[in-house]
């Protein structure tokens, strides 16, 4: 694939996730608390997560390692950042879920799947074959944007893993029905494990500083903001003490 192809189909992948942003905060994604069997064929919750998260991993780290380009060093830390993340995402956290007899829509698995493996493809093709050393000299180590993007990332790693932690100790095991979460900083919003993943992504786009990760971290946003406020309502509705104060997903803001 020649350079400007590639860019083409980045830019092409941006303006889906803008055009598609105003019907997705509209729709209810039908899993977790919002499972509707409306959506068809279901399939284990935990089945489902690992194969919708799978192609982040494998692909990238293929089109990473296979790539025709010369890898420069500095992009093997964001090959690592990338895939210490999805193996946590993929193989760690679905087993840590209490979620047992919990079903996901067939339907969202696959959509997960073809969005894991265009965005594995467009990041592990990018670091893997167009990344140079002349973007990537080892002095970039010390240069502001992967100083401060690595900075973002880890505090959202560090919120994202706190947020979901809380929430699988929420219920002792074999309990049903949902609390209200009050630990971390779900005592700012009602969806922190969200607000981390976006803080995360977009600190990979800033450390990274190039089209595929700002492609990823546009994306992270159009689908997990929608969810969080789904959730927030779904607290509102459902608990008569929610916390008034309790934004959906950025602290003090929305």
């Amino acid at each position: 694939m020649d350079v400007s192809t590639f860019y083409l189909l980045v830019y092409a992948w941006i303006a889906i996730a803008i055009l598609i942003f105003p019907i997705v905060i509209r729709i209810v994604a039908p899993y977790g608390r919002h499972t509707n069997k409306k959506w068809g064929a279901m399939v284990d919750n935990r089945v489902g997560w690992i194969l919708m998260e799978l192609p982040a991993l494998l692909v990238f780290m293929g089109f990473y390692l296979w790539g025709a380009g010369p890898r420069p060093a500095v992009t093997w830390i964001f090959f690592s950042l990338w895939v210490f993340h999805y193996v946590n995402r993929t193989l760690v956290f679905p087993f840590r879920l209490r979620t047992k007899g919990k079903k996901m829509p067939l339907a969202i698995m696959f959509m997960a799947i073809g969005f894991n493996f265009v965005n594995g493809f467009i990041n592990g093709y990018y670091f893997g074959t167009l990344a140079t050393e002349v973007q990537y000299p080892l002095t970039y180590l010390m240069d502001i944007r992967f100083l401060s993007g690595i900075l973002i990332l880890f505090f959202g790693m560090f919120i994202n893993w706190q947020s979901d932690n809380i929430l699988i100790h929420l219920r002792k095991p074999g309990e049903t029905g949902y609390v209200i979460p009050q630990k971390g900083f779900f005592r700012f919003v009602s969806c922190p494990n969200h607000f981390g993943e976006i803080l995360e992504w977009s600190g990979f786009a800033i450390l990274t500083w190039c089209l595929p990760a700002l492609a990823f971290a546009i994306w992270t946003l159009v689908n997990l903001l929608p969810r969080a406020l789904h959730h927030h309502k779904w607290y509102k509705d459902t608990f008569p003490n929610y916390p008034v104060d309790r934004k959906a997903i950025f602290p003090f803001i929305l």
